[in-house]
Protein backbone atom coordinates (compact mmCIF):
# COMPACT_ATOMS: atom_id res chain seq x y z
CA UNK A 1 0.00 0.00 0.00
CA UNK A 2 1.56 3.29 -1.10
CA UNK A 3 0.99 6.35 1.04
CA UNK A 4 1.29 9.75 -0.59
CA UNK A 5 1.51 13.18 0.99
CA UNK A 6 -1.48 13.62 3.29
CA UNK A 7 -3.27 10.57 1.98
CA UNK A 8 -6.43 9.78 3.97
CA UNK A 9 -7.12 6.13 4.68
CA UNK A 10 -10.64 5.57 6.01
CA UNK A 11 -12.39 2.56 7.52
CA UNK A 12 -15.28 2.04 9.90
CA UNK A 13 -14.93 0.47 13.32
CA UNK A 14 -17.36 0.33 16.22
CA UNK A 15 -15.88 0.24 19.71
CA UNK A 16 -18.87 2.52 20.27
CA UNK A 17 -22.24 1.89 18.59
CA UNK A 18 -23.43 5.50 18.40
CA UNK A 19 -25.20 6.54 15.19
CA UNK A 20 -26.25 2.99 14.31
CA UNK A 21 -29.92 3.41 15.24
CA UNK A 22 -31.22 2.79 11.74
CA UNK A 23 -29.34 -0.46 11.19
CA UNK A 24 -31.32 -3.66 11.10
CA UNK A 25 -30.13 -6.34 13.47
CA UNK A 26 -28.17 -8.83 11.34
CA UNK A 27 -28.15 -12.56 11.82
CA UNK A 28 -24.67 -13.95 12.17
CA UNK A 29 -23.89 -15.87 8.99
CA UNK A 30 -20.81 -17.08 7.21
CA UNK A 31 -17.63 -18.47 8.69
CA UNK A 32 -17.02 -17.91 12.38
CA UNK A 33 -15.60 -19.62 15.44
CA UNK A 34 -16.25 -18.92 19.13
CA UNK A 35 -14.51 -17.27 22.04
CA UNK A 36 -15.05 -17.31 25.79
CA UNK A 37 -15.16 -14.35 28.16
CA UNK A 38 -12.46 -15.18 30.72
CA UNK A 39 -12.20 -11.80 32.47
CA UNK A 40 -14.01 -8.47 32.56
CA UNK A 41 -13.41 -5.15 34.25
CA UNK A 42 -16.01 -2.40 34.55
CA UNK A 43 -14.16 0.90 34.39
CA UNK A 44 -17.29 3.06 34.56
CA UNK A 45 -21.01 2.42 34.06
CA UNK A 46 -20.50 2.50 30.29
CA UNK A 47 -16.88 1.49 29.75
CA UNK A 48 -15.83 -2.14 30.08
CA UNK A 49 -12.77 -4.23 29.37
CA UNK A 50 -13.11 -7.78 28.08
CA UNK A 51 -10.52 -10.53 27.85
CA UNK A 52 -11.57 -13.23 25.39
CA UNK A 53 -10.08 -16.68 24.90
CA UNK A 54 -10.51 -17.76 21.27
CA UNK A 55 -11.48 -21.35 20.59
CA UNK A 56 -9.08 -21.47 17.64
CA UNK A 57 -5.88 -19.65 16.75
CA UNK A 58 -6.68 -16.00 16.01
CA UNK A 59 -4.29 -13.94 13.90
CA UNK A 60 -4.23 -10.16 13.60
CA UNK A 61 -1.91 -7.21 13.18
CA UNK A 62 -1.57 -4.48 15.83
CA UNK A 63 -4.23 -1.86 15.11
CA UNK A 64 -6.70 -4.27 13.53
CA UNK A 65 -10.11 -5.28 14.87
CA UNK A 66 -11.97 -8.47 15.67
CA UNK A 67 -15.67 -9.08 15.05
CA UNK A 68 -17.61 -10.67 17.91
CA UNK A 69 -21.29 -11.38 18.35
CA UNK A 70 -24.05 -12.62 20.61
CA UNK A 71 -27.83 -12.78 20.34
CA UNK A 72 -27.68 -12.77 16.54
CA UNK A 73 -25.82 -9.42 16.43
CA UNK A 74 -22.14 -8.83 15.73
CA UNK A 75 -19.87 -5.79 15.61
CA UNK A 76 -16.16 -5.09 15.01
CA UNK A 77 -14.02 -3.92 17.95
CA UNK A 78 -10.42 -2.72 17.87
CA UNK A 79 -8.04 -4.98 19.77
CA UNK A 80 -6.02 -3.73 22.73
CA UNK A 81 -3.78 -6.75 23.11
CA UNK A 82 -0.65 -7.48 21.14
CA UNK A 83 -0.76 -10.48 18.77
CA UNK A 84 1.76 -12.10 21.12
CA UNK A 85 -0.75 -12.28 23.98
CA UNK A 86 -2.87 -15.35 24.67
CA UNK A 87 -6.20 -13.56 25.05
CA UNK A 88 -7.94 -10.89 22.98
CA UNK A 89 -8.33 -7.74 25.06
CA UNK A 90 -11.07 -5.22 24.23
CA UNK A 91 -12.09 -1.81 25.59
CA UNK A 92 -15.75 -1.14 24.81
CA UNK A 93 -18.15 1.76 25.29
CA UNK A 94 -21.66 0.60 26.19
CA UNK A 95 -24.36 2.50 24.29
CA UNK A 96 -27.99 1.95 25.38
CA UNK A 97 -30.83 1.30 22.88
CA UNK A 98 -31.94 2.47 20.44
CA UNK A 99 -28.47 3.64 19.38
CA UNK A 100 -26.72 0.57 20.73
CA UNK A 101 -27.70 -2.98 19.82
CA UNK A 102 -24.83 -5.26 20.77
CA UNK A 103 -23.07 -3.46 23.62
CA UNK A 104 -26.06 -3.70 26.02
CA UNK A 105 -25.98 -7.46 25.47
CA UNK A 106 -22.23 -7.59 26.05
CA UNK A 107 -22.63 -5.60 29.24
CA UNK A 108 -24.87 -8.33 30.67
CA UNK A 109 -22.42 -11.15 30.00
CA UNK A 110 -20.62 -12.89 32.85
CA UNK A 111 -17.25 -14.62 32.86
CA UNK A 112 -17.62 -17.94 31.08
CA UNK A 113 -20.05 -16.67 28.45
CA UNK A 114 -19.39 -17.63 24.83
CA UNK A 115 -19.56 -15.37 21.78
CA UNK A 116 -19.06 -15.78 18.08
CA UNK A 117 -15.75 -14.62 16.64
CA UNK A 118 -14.83 -14.10 13.01
CA UNK A 119 -11.74 -16.22 12.28
CA UNK A 120 -9.15 -13.44 11.86
CA UNK A 121 -8.51 -9.77 12.43
CA UNK A 122 -9.16 -7.19 9.74
CA UNK A 123 -8.50 -3.52 9.06
CA UNK A 124 -5.89 -1.21 7.53
CA UNK A 125 -5.39 1.03 10.56
CA UNK A 126 -1.89 -0.31 11.17
CA UNK A 127 1.57 1.10 11.76
CA UNK A 128 3.12 2.95 8.82
CA UNK A 129 6.72 1.72 9.25
CA UNK A 130 8.35 4.12 6.80
CA UNK A 131 7.86 7.06 9.18
CA UNK A 132 10.08 8.08 12.06
CA UNK A 133 7.47 10.01 14.07
CA UNK A 134 4.10 8.47 14.97
CA UNK A 135 1.49 10.86 16.38
CA UNK A 136 -1.36 8.81 17.88
CA UNK A 137 -4.50 10.92 18.47
CA UNK A 138 -7.55 9.28 20.05
CA UNK A 139 -10.65 9.78 22.17
CA UNK A 140 -11.48 7.32 24.99
CA UNK A 141 -11.69 3.88 23.27
CA UNK A 142 -9.82 5.39 20.33
CA UNK A 143 -6.58 4.75 22.20
CA UNK A 144 -7.05 0.99 21.78
CA UNK A 145 -5.09 0.35 18.53
CA UNK A 146 -2.19 2.45 19.81
CA UNK A 147 -1.82 0.34 22.94
CA UNK A 148 -1.68 -2.76 20.74
CA UNK A 149 1.01 -1.19 18.54
CA UNK A 150 3.14 -0.10 21.49
CA UNK A 151 2.93 -3.48 23.20
CA UNK A 152 3.99 -5.22 20.00
CA UNK A 153 6.85 -2.78 19.42
CA UNK A 154 8.19 -3.35 22.93
CA UNK A 155 7.78 -7.13 22.87
CA UNK A 156 9.05 -7.89 19.37
CA UNK A 157 12.36 -6.44 18.18
CA UNK A 158 11.62 -7.69 14.66
CA UNK A 159 8.47 -5.56 14.36
CA UNK A 160 7.85 -3.63 12.19
CA UNK A 161 9.48 -5.78 9.53
CA UNK A 162 12.84 -4.18 8.58
CA UNK A 163 12.16 -4.51 4.85
CA UNK A 164 9.11 -2.24 5.21
CA UNK A 165 10.92 0.51 7.11
CA UNK A 166 12.72 1.89 4.04
CA UNK A 167 15.46 4.22 5.32
CA UNK A 168 14.10 4.52 8.86
CA UNK A 169 15.77 2.71 11.73
CA UNK A 170 13.74 1.16 14.52
CA UNK A 171 15.77 3.03 17.14
CA UNK A 172 14.75 6.33 15.52
CA UNK A 173 11.03 5.79 16.19
CA UNK A 174 9.18 8.27 18.38
CA UNK A 175 5.63 7.61 19.60
CA UNK A 176 3.32 10.36 20.88
CA UNK A 177 -0.05 9.32 22.32
CA UNK A 178 -2.50 12.24 22.59
CA UNK A 179 -5.74 11.10 24.22
CA UNK A 180 -8.85 13.14 24.91
CA UNK A 181 -11.83 12.40 27.15
CA UNK A 182 -14.59 14.30 28.88
CA UNK A 183 -13.64 12.90 32.28
CA UNK A 184 -10.43 11.50 33.71
CA UNK A 185 -12.05 8.18 34.67
CA UNK A 186 -12.54 7.46 30.95
CA UNK A 187 -8.81 6.97 30.41
CA UNK A 188 -8.69 3.19 30.33
CA UNK A 189 -4.95 2.85 29.81
CA UNK A 190 -3.51 5.98 31.37
CA UNK A 191 -1.55 4.07 34.02
CA UNK A 192 0.05 1.80 31.44
CA UNK A 193 0.85 4.65 29.06
CA UNK A 194 2.20 6.86 31.83
CA UNK A 195 4.47 4.06 33.01
CA UNK A 196 5.68 3.35 29.48
CA UNK A 197 6.49 7.03 28.98
CA UNK A 198 8.62 6.94 32.13
CA UNK A 199 10.45 3.78 31.11
CA UNK A 200 11.11 4.68 27.46
CA UNK A 201 12.27 8.03 26.13
CA UNK A 202 10.68 7.30 22.74
CA UNK A 203 7.14 7.03 24.16
CA UNK A 204 5.23 10.18 25.16
CA UNK A 205 1.73 10.35 26.67
CA UNK A 206 -0.39 13.51 26.65
CA UNK A 207 -3.94 13.10 28.06
CA UNK A 208 -6.45 15.94 28.23
CA UNK A 209 -9.96 16.36 29.66
CA UNK A 210 -12.50 18.54 27.85
CA UNK A 211 -14.63 19.33 30.93
CA UNK A 212 -12.06 20.39 33.52
CA UNK A 213 -14.48 22.47 35.61
CA UNK A 214 -16.89 19.64 36.40
CA UNK A 215 -16.77 17.94 39.79
CA UNK A 216 -15.69 14.59 38.36
CA UNK A 217 -12.46 16.23 37.21
CA UNK A 218 -11.73 18.14 40.41
CA UNK A 219 -8.48 16.21 40.96
CA UNK A 220 -7.28 16.55 37.38
CA UNK A 221 -3.90 18.28 37.03
CA UNK A 222 -3.16 17.53 33.39
CA UNK A 223 -3.92 19.22 30.09
CA UNK A 224 -7.34 20.76 29.53
CA UNK A 225 -9.41 21.07 26.36
CA UNK A 226 -10.51 18.96 23.42
CA UNK A 227 -7.58 16.99 22.11
CA UNK A 228 -8.19 18.12 18.51
CA UNK A 229 -7.72 21.72 19.67
CA UNK A 230 -4.38 20.86 21.27
CA UNK A 231 -2.75 18.57 18.73
CA UNK A 232 -1.59 21.30 16.33
CA UNK A 233 0.27 23.25 19.00
CA UNK A 234 1.72 20.03 20.42
CA UNK A 235 3.15 19.00 17.05
CA UNK A 236 4.43 22.51 16.32
CA UNK A 237 6.42 22.49 19.56
CA UNK A 238 8.02 19.17 18.63
CA UNK A 239 9.64 20.80 15.62
CA UNK A 240 9.56 17.55 13.66
CA UNK A 241 9.87 17.03 9.92
CA UNK A 242 6.36 16.57 8.44
CA UNK A 243 7.69 14.27 5.73
CA UNK A 244 8.98 11.93 8.44
CA UNK A 245 5.70 11.96 10.38
CA UNK A 246 2.41 10.10 10.26
CA UNK A 247 -0.58 11.43 12.22
CA UNK A 248 -3.08 8.74 13.23
CA UNK A 249 -6.58 9.67 14.39
CA UNK A 250 -8.99 7.20 15.94
CA UNK A 251 -12.33 7.73 17.67
CA UNK A 252 -15.01 10.37 17.37
CA UNK A 253 -15.54 11.52 13.75
CA UNK A 254 -15.74 15.22 14.65
CA UNK A 255 -12.32 14.99 16.29
CA UNK A 256 -10.93 13.21 13.25
CA UNK A 257 -12.40 15.71 10.79
CA UNK A 258 -10.99 18.63 12.74
CA UNK A 259 -7.50 17.14 12.97
CA UNK A 260 -7.64 16.33 9.27
CA UNK A 261 -8.53 19.93 8.38
CA UNK A 262 -5.71 21.31 10.51
CA UNK A 263 -3.10 19.33 8.60
CA UNK A 264 -4.71 19.00 5.16
CA UNK A 265 -2.39 21.50 3.47
CA UNK A 266 0.82 20.15 4.97
CA UNK A 267 3.38 17.47 4.23
CA UNK A 268 2.15 15.29 7.09
CA UNK A 269 0.62 11.90 6.26
CA UNK A 270 -2.75 11.23 7.88
CA UNK A 271 -4.34 7.89 8.76
CA UNK A 272 -7.81 7.65 10.26
CA UNK A 273 -10.25 5.20 11.77
CA UNK A 274 -13.77 6.18 12.83
CA UNK A 275 -15.98 4.51 15.41
CA UNK A 276 -19.35 5.65 14.05
CA UNK A 277 -21.04 5.64 10.71
CA UNK A 278 -22.11 8.94 9.22
CA UNK A 279 -25.84 8.87 8.50
CA UNK A 280 -26.06 12.35 7.03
Amino acid sequence: MNIKKFDILFIINTNSEKKMENESQPQIKGKFTTCKLVKREDLTHDLIKFWLEPEESFNFKPGQYCTIGTGGIERPYSIVSSPDEKNIELFIEVVPPPDGNLTPLLHELSVGAEMTLRPRGKGIFVIQPQFKNHIFVGTVTGVVPYVSMLRKFLNDTNWPEPEKMENVKREDYQFHVLEGASYSDEFGYDEELTQLSKEHDFIHFYPSVSRPDEAKNSDWNGAKGRINNLVEDYITKLGINPKETCIYACGHPQMIEDVEKRFSNTDFTFLEERFWKDDD
